[in-house]
């Protein structure tokens, strides 16, 4: 049986950005050290990956100073969080079709 895999929305294609997603959808917020520590990212690739979730719209940044220290804050959009639930009723349809 074919699926048709046009489904999936290829930003959660990277295990590091459906990563975040899951994080954002189920917390409020969250800033850029703990999601460095909680997935175990490098600075470089967690930024790509914040980076290309931002350019779809998916989260918004919120950057400010704790004192002198500078703080970004991440939050799933409502089109991010759309997109996310979209993207994961498409994968429980698929294992749900080859269970049948």
């Amino acid at each position: 049986m074919k699926y048709n895999l046009d489904q999936f929305d290829k930003a959660f294609e990277n295990r590091i950005r459906l990563q975040i997603m899951s994080v954002l959808v189920a917390n409020e917020q969250y800033d850029f050290n703990s999601l460095k520590d909680l997935l175990k990212a490098t600075d470089g690739n967690l930024a790509s990956h914040l980076k290309a979730l931002e350019k779809e719209g998916y989260i918004s940044v919120n950057k400010s100073f704790i004192g002198r220290k500078p703080n970004t804050q991440y939050a799933a959009t409502p089109l991010g969080k759309q997109a996310f639930l979209k993207h994961l009723q498409s994968l429980e349809n698929l294992i749900k079709q080859q269970l049948i």
